[in-house]
């Protein structure tokens, strides 16, 4: 007997039966998906399929960065793309950002605008130079989108009273601030709920097949129906249709036990952003390192690798915390989805089934833009 028919008729008329959108993935994007599809139409029959007990990938396990890019991250941007298509991406990201904060109210997201930091080390001083170079000019540039020229700006005289070693050079951002992931993503969730959309757990998606006026999902209990289908999955799009151009990239992270004295205060980055801290609760988050063998980061496991986890500690205790041999409280790694193209993903990618994928790192800052961006894309296709 196949599972679908051991659900009861209660069951099966109150959970299972056909939606008008299912949507697959409980993260950001996909809680913003379906939150901007019953603002539009509150009477549509919304259900969320989620394979992990929390949400899978990053949204509950990410740094909590509600940033919009580095000096020289905005610069790798540029020499891969154009300068039109770079202030698309900022702009997308500062809107993205707001509207989270405008959804779920700062107090409820812990938001903090302690400023953003980018540091060079000793051995830097001819990739700080270029980015010192470049200041005005991408200030000039993202002027247009956060109405200030004042963004980026040198913090050098700030670098002793963090009590940084090794770091020669600091650029400093003032509109970049922080969040508690934890809290962002249960404020989501119960905005969600609160509108009546259906979330289900443990629920495996294995297969999406169009057929006459509808769209069948294979999963793990048994299928299910729906008018239209929204893949919400980030990194783990491919498993589903392997010519997205999704790459998972696999984030590591630490979080120090609590540290007296703590001086701290802010979003910090360093090596063009793949290593990143902030403080916590008078603790240091710290993760990266994915640059050390990107191909062994570009998995669908989550876990750690003893290289990354080693020169995570030496940072921690050689740059961020010199000579406080800082203990370490917990462990744990995201999975991101990144790409060539350094834009989402969202289209149709079959009659009906419709993705909002592949958010570069960027989920806090683009994640509620690209939810409602496929909504509305869903209800006008």
């Amino acid at each position: 007997m196949s599972l679908e028919h051991t659900f009861s008729y209660w069951e099966r008329t109150t959970f299972i039966d056909d939606a008008d959108v299912i949507i697959i993935g409980s993260g950001i994007v996909g809680l913003s998906a379906a939150l901007q599809l019953k603002q539009q139409q509150p009477n549509l029959k919304v259900t969320v399929l989620e394979r992990g007990f929390l949400p899978s990938g990053a949204s509950t396990k990410n740094a909590g960065f509600a940033c919009f890019g580095t000096l020289s991250e905005q610069m790798a941007y540029l020499e891969r793309s154009s300068e039109e298509e770079v202030l698309r991406l900022v702009d997308y990201k500062w809107r993205g950002l707001q509207r989270l904060r405008q959804n779920l109210g700062d107090s409820n997201i812990d938001y903090y605008q302690f400023g953003g930091y980018e540091l060079f080390m000793h051995n830097e001083d001819a990739k700080a130079e270029q980015c010192l170079d470049q200041l005005t000019y991408f200030n000039n540039l993202l002027k247009q989108v956060i109405g200030n020229a004042d963004i980026y700006a040198v913090a050098d005289a700030k670098i002793a009273d963090f009590g940084f070693d090794r770091i020669s050079r600091m650029i400093y951002n003032p509109y970049e601030g922080q969040i508690h992931t934890g809290k962002m993503m249960r404020a989501l969730l119960n905005r969600v709920y609160n509108a009546g959309v259906l979330i289900l757990n443990g629920c495996c998606v294995n297969a999406i097949n169009n057929e006459a006026g509808h769209v069948r999902l294979n999963t793990s209990h048994g299928d299910f129906r729906a008018s239209k289908v929204i893949l919400a999955t980030n990194a783990f799009a491919a498993q589903l249709y392997p010519s997205l151009d999704v790459i998972p990239g696999r984030g590591q992270v630490l979080i120090t036990k609590p540290i007296p004295g703590l001086k701290l205060k802010g979003t910090y980055h360093f090596n063009e952003g793949y290593y990143y801290f902030r403080n916590i609760d008078n603790r240091v988050l710290f993760g990266g390192g994915r640059n050390i063998d990107f191909k062994q980061e570009q998995t669908w496991d989550f876990g750690h690798t003893e290289s990354v986890k080693s020169q995570l500690v030496a940072y921690l205790n050689e740059i961020i915390l010199p000579g406080q041999n800082a203990e370490v409280d917990y462990w744990w790694s995201g999975i991101m989805g990144f790409g060539e193209e350094i834009s989402p993903i969202v289209k149709e990618i079959q009659p009906n089934v419709f993705c909002a994928v592949r958010c570069n790192g960027m989920g806090v800052a683009m994640g509620s833009l690209v939810g409602e961006e496929v909504a509305k894309m869903a209800l006008t296709h």
